[in-house]
Parts: C-alpha cells; sequence; structure tokens
C-alpha cells in the first residue's frame, strides 16, 4: 500500500514538475517577438512589411484584409492555431513552398512556445 502511495506521489510531483517547465514565459516570448515586430505588428489592421498578427489566432491562412499575401498562402487551407504556427515558425518556407516570408524560423522549441503564446495573451 505504501509503494502504491509514492508511486502515485511520485507521478504527481513529475507531472506537476513537467508542466511547469514546460509553460511558457511571456517575458522570453515577448523577447523572441523582436525579431518578428521589423515586419509584422500585434496591433489590428497595421500592416507593416507582412500583416498584423492580430486576431491571427483561429483565422484562416490571409485573413487581413487589404495585406497583399502569396498565391501560397492564399491557397492554404490552413487555420493558424498553435500547431500551424509551431510549424510555420519552424521554417516557413519549408512548411508553405512559396510564401513571401523571409525569415528563416525558429529552431528552438521554447522559442516558438513563448512567442506563440505572447501573440496570443497580447492579441486576446
Amino acid at each position: 500500500m505504501m509503494n502504491k502511495f509514492l508511486l502515485v506521489a511520485f507521478g504527481v510531483a513529475l507531472a506537476l514538475g513537467s508542466t511547469s517547465a514546460s509553460a511558457a514565459d511571456l517575458k522570453r516570448g515577448e523577447k523572441v517577438f523582436k525579431k518578428c515586430k521589423a515586419c509584422h505588428s500585434l496591433k489590428p489592421g497595421k500592416k507593416k512589411v507582412g500583416p498584423s498578427l492580430h486576431g491571427v489566432i483561429g483565422e484562416k491562412a490571409a485573413g487581413m484584409k487589404g495585406y497583399k499575401y502569396s498565391k501560397a498562402m492564399k491557397g492554404a487551407n490552413l487555420t493558424w492555431d498553435d500547431k500551424t504556427l509551431d510549424g510555420y515558425l519552424t521554417k516557413p518556407k519549408k512548411f508553405l513552398k512559396g510564401t513571401k516570408m523571409s525569415f528563416s524560423g525558429l529552431k528552438k522549441q521554447a522559442d516558438r512556445d513563448n512567442v506563440i503564446a505572447y501573440i496570443k495573451e497580447k492579441t486576446k
């Protein structure tokens, strides 16, 4: 009985530890976003070289009115969520052949997780 209790307690501790370790860090996300903000804004409708990222979560690709998207982006049948953003931010040109985005990508999973969480938080 004691062994089962210890195993359960250890499992809970391990799960809680891994949750906090994998939780997104908004301050780091803000720092990573500095790489994005030369071309993207988080303000609604504010275009730069790239479209505004305000409201991008849950939206279909090429959804901002008034921005000239590539044919590849217009033809992409995808919705921006954690998974698609993660794939795109890893290597944009590999994820979507023909994209206009010249950014080479974010190699570190933590950087992608943090910047996605930051975008979500800042564009609620």
